[in-house]
């Protein structure tokens, strides 16, 4: 039997190895930290790859000095003088050593205390931030280092995606790359925004302090640096002692950081500090709010700084305010407007108070002018033919089942068109509107720049359509240019603040409205408004044309009127249109008018009106044109109504080939002008001539012998002067 070898086999015969595994988690480790040290590598690289091209392309440091983020404007007034600065303000550029030590530690303190350590992204600052995110569960609220600020302030936008967050984060390691700490602090200090409009620690002081940066207190610097957080909490002209809070918190960050002590926090008196009075937050503002949008139209795109050279006249802009302010109601609100002949705003009040509503009554505003609609009632009247002399009778009177009274309830009988117009006469108005049309009315209205919806209803010409103080204001003063259109503009000039200028208002001749007869008579009509009728108490000394306008129960009180170039309307009532006592256009409207045209005319010679009429021959009187020129070549109307030329008798469509050089006949030319005459009892029912005999109306009241009212006299509508 054979013997055993010795040798260890296996059931199978063969020889086995132990091979011992190591475990799984080193595996995944290990993997981990292959693949994890491969993809911070690739990344790194990515990094600094897109660091080194965004570092090239970069604007060099006098480019980024220039940029700006917004477009200024400086409103100056027709003196020059600065009115208003909207937009974003820049102030001065103050180089690094020229900011003072306290400000530049006040804004490192408070908004990166480690600027000086970190590359432009803080890695211990995303650190904490993350940590606090996963004990409180809450969202990573990193703080973006200054770098980063700068980098979103001048290239990006606020958005607050991971894929802007990236993009700030290349810029800052790029621009800390490519400038030194020191040009980083000053970029920002002059850029960053404060609030209010002003960019730039310069600006931020002017703003709110009235100084320059470089005279920045302590407790100052502490303000301005708290305000980045969050600028329209912490602003001095909005909540000042939450300003002041705020510069307390940002002196205990700047102690904790050693670079003041604790005396000098305590020693710190914030009652010290003296808030600048916010220009421009007063009644230029309607004025500036109106204008500045026109802007878009007058320039090509712009993005530099503008100088607006405007038509508005201080003192004038100041007396206006004034004139409101003393003379409104409790509980109401006031606007004016006043406008040259050639239509320039020489100032405008939207209210009584800016701040408190910036809602432009003079031009956003729509409601009813009541009498001083009868404007146009008058110019319709007086171009269809009558004139001022002309004889009317105030009765009682009903059109298509509409009965006007007068406002003070009785009625004067036979009276002119002047008294009539000068007394307000509403059934006088009435009847005219009537008689010329109520369309034609509503056109005349048009033509003289009413630009709001109008209805062609009887109760019309008593001023139920709603309008706009500026309409009415550019009403008026057509009339004052002689009948000829006026379009309001505030803006007479554009510059950039180098002086290039980028437009410059052109003066265009108006239209002529009407004719130079119709313009003297309405002038005749509204200076006796003023001097003898409703308009009292807007007399200045000087001759003054105007009327006055009150809607019913006393909502709303109008006075519109000129004098020596200078159209002013004036408007009171309240927002919600409830009744104001003493608002009749004639009491505090009116006293308004006066206080405010006293100053604005006061430098300008006394101009006198225009009311002489020189009629069209079509309304001359026989006796009148013959003293025109030759008798012989006068034609007037026999009872049939045919021209008959004197001396022979001989109706000119009559004449014999070579009689009168012509076989056509021979009419005289009237004009475009000249309507159809109008037969006896047309005219006799709308002026009132024939009802003398009436007792009730040679009362003068409108009460009868018998002591009884008259009742109203129905009046068919008739179609305007001269329809078919």
């Amino acid at each position: 039997m054979a013997k055993n070898s010795g040798r260890s086999r296996t059931s199978s015969g063969s020889s086995s190895k132990t091979v011992i595994r190591k475990p799984l988690w080193r595996r995944v480790m290990r993997g981990v930290l292959i693949w994890g040290t491969a993809l911070v590598l690739l990344a790194a690289v990515f990094l600094g790859t897109a660091v080194f091209f965004t570092m090239r392309e970069l604007p060099d440091y006098s480019a980024l000095k220039s940029s700006q983020n917004g477009q200024m404007i400086v409103v100056r007034a027709r003196d020059g003088t600065e009115l208003v600065s909207l937009g974003p303000s820049y102030g001065q550029w103050l180089p690094y050593n020229q900011i003072p030590q306290i400000m530049r530690d006040a804004i490192v303190s408070v908004e990166d205390r480690r600027f000086r350590d970190h590359p432009g992204v803080d890695p211990i600052g995303l650190l904490r931030a993350v940590y606090v995110s996963f004990t409180t569960g809450g969202r990573a609220k990193a703080t973006s280092t200054i770098t980063q600020q700068l980098a979103r302030n001048v290239f990006l936008n606020n958005s607050r995606s991971m894929g802007r967050k990236a993009r700030e984060a290349v810029l800052a390691l790029a621009l800390e790359r490519k400038f030194s700490k020191d040009q980083i602090l000053e970029l920002y200090l002059n850029k960053v925004y404060f609030g209010g409009g002003a960019y730039g620690i310069d600006a931020a002081s002017r703003k709110f302090f009235g100084h320059p940066a470089t005279q920045l207190s302590t407790a100052e610097a502490a303000i301005i640096a708290g305000l980045v957080k969050a600028p329209s909490n912490y602003s001095p002209t909005a909540d000042v002692e939450a300003a002041k809070d705020r510069g307390k918190v940002v002196l205990g960050l700047m102690a904790r950081e050693g670079v003041i002590s604790p005396s000098e926090v305590e020693s710190t008196d914030f009652s010290q500090v003296t808030v600048a009075k916010e220009k421009g937050q007063n009644s230029v503002r309607y004025f500036t709010d109106w204008a500045l949008p026109q802007l878009d139209t007058l320039l090509p795109d712009n993005k530099e700084p503008i100088e607006v050279w405007t038509t508005l006249d201080p003192a004038m802009q100041r007396a206006a305010t004034q004139s409101i302010d003393a003379n409104v109601p409790k509980g109401a609100q006031g606007a004016l407007v006043s406008l040259e002949d050639d239509g320039a705003v020489l100032a405008m009040v939207g209210g009584t108070d800016y701040v408190n509503s910036n809602y432009n009554r003079a031009t956003a505003a729509v409601r009813q002018p009541g009498s001083a609609w009868k404007l146009f009632v008058y110019l319709a009247a007086l171009e269809a033919g009558y004139k001022p002399s002309d004889r009317v009778v105030d009765e009682p009177v009903t059109i298509d089942g509409w009965s006007p009274h007068n406002s003070s309830r009785n009625f004067a009988g036979e009276i002119d068109v002047r008294t009539a117009f000068a007394y307000s006469k509403n059934t006088v108005a009435a009847q005219l509107g009537n008689e010329v049309g109520f369309g034609t009315v509503a056109s005349m209205a048009k033509r003289f720049g009413i630009t709001t919806p109008i209805n062609t209803k009887p109760a019309m010409v008593l001023g139920t359509s709603e309008v706009r103080v500026i309409d009415m204001t550019r009403a008026f003063a057509a009339v004052s240019a002689g009948g000829t259109s006026v379009e309001p503009y505030g803006i007479t000039k554009v510059t950039t603040t180098s002086g290039e200028l980028l437009y410059q208002h052109k003066s265009v001749r108006g239209q002529v409205l009407v004719p130079q007869y119709v313009a003297a008579g309405i002038t005749d009509l509204l200076q006796t408004a003023v001097a003898t009728g409703t308009g009292r108490a807007a007399q200045i000394g000087r001759p003054v044309a105007g009327k006055t306008g009150t809607t019913t129960s006393n909502k709303d009180g109008w006075f519109l009127g000129f004098s020596s170039g200078v159209t002013t309307g004036v408007w009171m009532g309240r927002d919600d249109a409830k009744p104001v006592g003493g608002l009749q256009g004639g009491h505090a409207p009116a006293r308004a008018f006066a206080d405010y045209m006293k100053v604005a005319v006061a430098k300008r010679p006394v101009r006198q009106f225009d009311t002489q009429l020189q009629l069209p021959e079509w309304q001359l009187e026989p006796d009148d044109e013959q003293l025109q020129g030759n008798p012989d070549d006068y034609y007037y109307v026999d009872e049939n109504g045919q021209l008959v030329k004197p001396g022979d008798g001989v109706r000119p469509d009559e004449q014999q080939d070579g009689a009168g050089g012509s076989d056509q006949p021979q009419v005289p030319d009237y004009g475009p002008q000249s309507p159809p005459a109008a037969n006896d009892d047309f005219l006799d029912q709308a002026t009132g001539r024939g009802r003398n005999d009436d007792p009730a109306l040679r009362q003068g009241a409108g009460v009868g012998s018998s002591g009884q009212r008259p009742q109203p006299r129905p009046v068919p509508t008739r179609a305007p002067i001269g329809a078919p």
